[in-house]
């Protein structure tokens, strides 16, 4: 069922579980490629600090490893050791020192792992091309990324199960890291969406061929992962609603897809696309502004579950419109707020939800409210003067 929302616009509250986010706008997973054998650094503090401040409901980390080799690259972080528990309960307490909400999202690369960090991880390591040497990649088949790229191994049905188990594994050290919401990375190509897709999915068993077989992982990560989640928080899954790509996913699998993922524990599915291949057919998937809104709209409506909107969403005016037709419950952003951190202050200005600066930080209010109105007469003095 879709969480409870009054759809009041940008800046209304809405309750998921036993959770309330103040607003309706997330600072999206970004991977920062500036990890230590897993574990975030200072700069993750910094970064997760100016979206705090900033004003957003809820942070996520970016994309999380549950194992060691589920990383993209040699620099993304990961939890799939106890030892990173402590490093990510500071990003935890950032968010709640300032009012937000902290969410991990956790994630498994398959066939896309050990590469190089070039732009987010666009060519395979090789033996001497990084500080680690390159690593045994995975997948539900032993299909390359692309031309002259890997061959990642084809997991056997005992090692799916052990695959499963890190999951749940993972979930646990998220609770005791003391994050308020956890998101399963299942989009852009990565090993649940390499699963659910028929482009990289070959296999004969269980697990592949029809639509019930290829979204098997995908639930039994779910169930292992609402196992060792409390029942009172949030559960996200991230979701590329279509490939984009000739033969690929389709949105009616979405649709089919959330409307299991809502009977089997997931509160909000986070409407994104593409990523299977390094390339999209523009005449299934056209990049533009609030591209996947459509998206997030479709799914919301017909699997009834809560959704987050997410892609070049850039002015206050078009989220707001998101949230109050209907068209999604929450609004993610990404490169939005890392060219403004403040984007959701400055929006709450420009919607009229905080014209007395209550928002802000309260070592930032008087000295901000006080230039405002200066500067607000000081332009309407000028007007009457032309």
């Amino acid at each position: 069922m879709q969480a409870n929302s009054s759809q009041n616009g940008l800046f209304s509250p809405i309750e998921i579980r036993n959770l309330t986010l103040k607003n309706r706008i997330v600072a999206s997973a970004m991977c920062q490629y500036s990890a230590i054998r897993g574990a975030p650094t200072n700069w993750h503090l910094d970064h997760h600090a100016l979206f705090a401040v900033g004003g957003v409901a809820l942070g996520f980390t970016e994309a999380t490893a549950v194992e060691e080799r589920g990383r993209i690259t040699h620099a993304c972080t990961g939890i799939w050791d106890d030892c990173h528990i402590e490093p990510f309960r500071q990003i935890a307490e950032i968010y709640h020192r300032n009012g937000a909400l902290a969410g991990m999202q956790l994630a498994h690369a398959g066939r896309k792992a050990s590469c190089t960090i070039r732009s987010g991880g666009g060519e395979y390591l090789t033996e001497t091309s990084g500080p680690e040497p390159k690593w045994e990649t995975i997948a539900p088949s032993s299909i390359a990324f692309g031309k002259n790229e890997a061959f990642p191994k084809e997991l056997t049905q005992p090692e799916i199960q052990e695959v499963v188990a890190a999951w749940a594994e993972a979930a646990r050290r998220t609770e005791e890291a003391g994050f308020d919401v956890l998101e399963i990375h299942g989009a852009h190509g990565y090993l649940i969406n390499q699963f659910l897709s028929p482009i990289t999915n070959g296999r004969k068993d269980k697990y592949g061929g029809s639509l019930a077989n290829r979204i098997r992982f995908a639930l039994e990560v779910v169930d292992a992962v609402r196992s060792n989640w409390p029942s009172e928080k949030p559960l996200f899954f991230r979701l590329s609603s279509i490939d984009g790509v000739a033969d690929g996913w389709t949105i009616e699998e979405s649709i089919q897809l959330a409307k299991l993922l809502g009977e089997h524990g997931v509160d909000v599915v986070d409407c994104s696309a593409g990523g299977i291949l390094h390339w999209i057919d523009t005449q299934l998937l056209t990049v533009g502004e609030g591209y996947q809104v459509p998206y997030a709209e479709r799914i919301r409506s017909e699997a009834q579950i809560a959704t987050m909107a997410v892609g070049l969403i850039l002015s206050a005016s078009h989220a707001d419109q998101i949230i109050r037709t209907g068209q999604a419950d929450l609004i993610a952003l990404a490169r939005t707020i890392l060219f403004d951190p403040f984007w959701t202050l400055h929006a709450a200005q420009e919607l009229g939800a905080d014209p007395d600066f209550g928002m802000w930080p309260k070592q930032y209010r008087g000295s901000l409210s006080s230039w405002y109105r200066r500067s607000f007469l000081e332009s309407l003095q000028n007007e009457k003067q032309r």
